[in-house]
């Protein structure tokens, strides 16, 4: 099963981690596994490319473990408000979208969102 946690502050999204493989399938053609790693990749691209933003992110291909956060989400290190907005935006929507898919695959896929008091540099 991956569980999927979602970091927000102040209710902002700015992150999330992804823990374990789903088990839907086997490796290499698990099909629950590749919409979750062309979502995340997609997050990455657009923050870095068409909102020319940092994104902090680690990928532990052996355990398929991914962490991501995103500083300019928070107004402690982004000034521009439409950009924090479409940042934390594209995030929740991914969690608005793994939501969707728990209804059909729960036995493969969880997600859960905390609240931090983290502070991103």
């Amino acid at each position: 099963m991956t569980k999927v946690t979602f970091f927000k502050k102040d209710g902002i999204y700015y992150g999330f981690k992804e823990q374990g493989h789903t088990g839907y399938g086997e490796a290499g053609d698990d099909i629950l596994c590749s919409a979750l790693s062309a979502m995340t990749m997609l997050i990455i691209n657009t923050v870095e490319i068409s909102y020319a933003s940092r994104v902090d992110y680690t990928i532990d291909e052996e355990s398929t473990d991914i962490q991501l956060t995103v500083p300019a989400a928070l107004a402690e290190n982004e000034s521009d408000e439409k950009k924090r907005y479409a940042i934390s935006g594209l995030i929740q929507g991914y969690f608005f979208q793994l939501n969707d898919l728990v209804e059909e695959y729960y036995d493969y896929l969880s997600v859960d969102e905390i609240e931090t008091d983290v502070v991103l540099k």
